[in-house]
């Protein structure tokens, strides 16, 4: 199994954790019924391996007297203000003076870390679920959430995109002249808390904030267990949100001519069909494609064809979005229900 994408904020919380933990460690306890005694600096030499072209490391050796009787050891950190001729407290073991350490400077700094990361990555949370229950309050979102009902006219044909070359991006949905119909742009891009959108109606002039969450993936080298990729919509699994709002989709693997180059989907509510999809290139007008000479061979996450008599394009662009963000292909957050209705077909 690995695992990639998880929330940022759980990983940074895990690191503060090993960060205090080991503060702790080397703070109170690793080197208890040591004794402490001043060092003097002999040599400090530049370590000939590293793990990095760009740090250099050094190997710090100090000179120290036990009962009268020297001692010559390496220390176990490196600082800046090191120089030879200098000295640096450290502790010994009194039964074995050659078991040193740096003293306990380096253990506070490694718990001051820690501590310092936990309290942010708690604020973080903290302020996400504060801005979550100030937009529920301002705004019809979350698990209460009622979209218009189905209003469907005759079909046309939009296009899905999604912008390209920067973490604050959005997503559109474009009509045959590149008028934009329905579009999301990232409002507040952070590292560990939902991001902030506006979701914005041109058709209908309504603009709707929302909060989207970092995807996640869970992928499993397992043909038993399927991958799981996702995030949060306002506070819940995007997955659970759609099916919520009645949403299936069909999918399968294939094109516009019929050959396993990418998905297609057909996304229904409640039963109704709202749209027929397939993925493309980044060029998902045709005449951009055909500039390009695009032949639907090289399918690009977050761009689709879609057809579609839905007139209100909310839910249907939302449903998008979930397989824009993510790397599933089937409603349910993973690819092998696309496998098996390919195989099926």
């Amino acid at each position: 199994m690995s695992l990639k994408g998880i929330r940022l904020r759980y990983f940074v919380m895990v690191l503060a954790l090993i960060a205090i933990a080991a503060g702790i460690y080397l703070t109170f306890f690793r080197s208890k019924g040591y004794e402490k005694t001043t060092a003097t600096i002999t040599s400090i030499a530049e370590r000939e391996e590293t793990f990095s072209e760009d740090d250099t490391e050094y190997d710090v050796t100090v000179e120290y007297t036990v009962n009268g009787q020297k001692y010559t050891q390496q220390l176990d950190y490196y600082s800046p203000a090191f120089k030879v001729g200098g000295t640096t407290n450290i502790t010994y073991d009194p039964k074995d003076p050659t078991k040193i350490h740096g003293g306990s400077g380096f253990g506070i700094y490694i718990l001051i870390i820690g501590a310092v990361l936990m309290a942010g990555t708690l604020f973080s949370i903290i302020r996400g679920k504060s801005a979550l229950k100030k937009l529920k309050e301002t705004e019809d979102i979350g698990r209460d959430a009622v979209y218009p009902e189905p209003d469907l006219g005759t079909e046309r044909e939009l296009y899905f995109l999604t912008d390209l070359g920067t973490p604050k991006y959005g997503h559109r949905i474009e009509d045959a002249s590149r008028n934009v119909l329905y579009e999301a742009k990232m409002t507040k891009f952070t590292m560990t808390s939902p991001f902030g959108f506006d979701f914005i109606d041109h058709e209908h002039g309504r603009t709707t904030a929302h909060l989207v969450g970092h995807e996640e993936a869970s992928e499993w080298n397992s043909l038993i267990i399927d991958n799981h990729y996702t995030f949060t919509f306002d506070g819940e699994d995007i997955w659970k949100h759609l099916k919520r709002s009645g949403i299936r989709v069909d999918s399968k693997l294939g094109g516009g001519s019929g050959k396993l180059v990418g998905t297609n989907y057909t996304i229904y509510r409640n039963e109704v069909e709202l749209a027929r999809v397939e993925t493309t290139s980044q060029y998902v007008h045709e005449e951009d494609a055909e500039e390009h000479k695009i032949a639907r061979t090289v399918p690009v996450k977050g761009f689709f064809r879609i057809w579609t008599r839905e007139r209100n394009l909310e839910l249907l662009f939302v449903t998008l979005l979930a397989f824009a963000r993510t790397e599933a292909s089937a409603d349910n957050g993973g690819n092998r229900k696309t496998l098996f209705n390919t195989l099926k077909g």
